[in-house]
């Protein structure tokens, strides 16, 4: 891997290298034979892997329009909204679960009473 690109942990780079790789791509594509020969002579010279290039420019398609799928921006008011229903989940079964031990103690303190219904 050259000096200029450091990973913070393993499959993560600077938005920077992101950004640089995947505009080289889109913009020398039409000086080599396919896309994905661009992808291959770039990701080598810039030292990040070819398959992690060909993802970011996938992913740039997207966003831009250019290809189908789902754009980054949707991918993180997903990913926002799942985090919110698992936390609303949550909350739920611990307002059943008190519900349920607070009913069953006041019928239990209304049994001990003598109390019947």
């Amino acid at each position: 891997m050259s000096d200029e690109v450091k990973k913070k942990r393993p499959g993560e780079y600077p938005p920077e290298v992101r950004e640089r790789a995947t505009h080289m791509v889109i913009d020398h594509q039409d000086r080599y034979p396919s896309q994905w020969k661009a992808i291959v002579a770039i990701s080598s010279k810039i030292g990040v892997n070819h398959e992690t290039v060909r993802n970011w420019v996938r992913r740039a398609e997207t966003d831009a329009g250019e290809r189908a799928g789902v754009t980054s921006d949707e991918l993180a008011e997903l990913k926002k909204l799942k985090a919110e229903n698992k936390e609303l989940r949550r909350a739920n079964e611990i307002l059943e679960a008190a519900s349920a031990s607070s009913g069953r103690s006041s019928t239990a303190s209304q049994s001990d009473r003598g109390v019947h219904r």
